[in-house]
């Protein structure tokens, strides 16, 4: 607001103010389909008004996602999970006009914005690897990363370690 009116590069500080509040909405739906619940989907969609910095997670003011999880029992790895999903995100007008300004979010922001949804799918497989250990490769493929068509795409290799005492 304060660059608009004093034709400036935004500053998320200089807008900042106590009290203020963030209105969103959401829905989740989860359906166990067999194995205890282990195999199933999920959906999701939800949004928020986009009016004000978001300092959780990520920046995001439409979201929509869907994905299966299935167990391992189905080839004799019972402890095991094999999963897939896919999400796009967007950012509502006022949000990519500040970003396109110049202006930095929480995590989002390099002064120019060439605004394309975010676009990505995901897949994992956690093998149970004796009583207390767990360990998940995780491939993500993001087309558009941080809603700029400019970057990307993107392929995100991960590896999480759960180990339990």
């Amino acid at each position: 607001m304060i660059a608009r009116a004093t034709e400036s590069t935004p500053n998320i500080s200089a807008d900042d103010k106590p009290g203020r509040s963030k209105y969103g909405w959401g829905v989740n739906l989860e359906q166990p389909f067999a194995d205890g619940g282990e195999t199933g989907a999920f959906a999701r969609i939800g949004g928020n008004d986009g009016k004000n910095e978001s300092f959780a997670f990520t920046e995001v003011d439409r979201h929509i996602s869907a994905g299966v999880q299935v167990s391992g029992s189905h080839w004799s790895r019972t402890d095991d999970r094999i999963g897939l999903a896919g999400a796009k995100t967007e950012i509502v007008k006022i949000h990519r006009e500040y970003l396109n300004a110049g202006g930095l979010g929480f995590l989002l922001g390099d002064g120019k914005l060439n605004y394309r949804p975010e676009q990505l799918i995901e897949t994992y497989y956690r093998a149970q690897l004796g009583a207390y250990f767990q360990l998940s490769p995780d491939v993500q493929y993001i087309r558009n990363p941080g809603y700029n068509h400019d970057r990307g795409p993107a392929t995100v290799l991960s590896l999480r370690v759960n180990l339990r005492y």
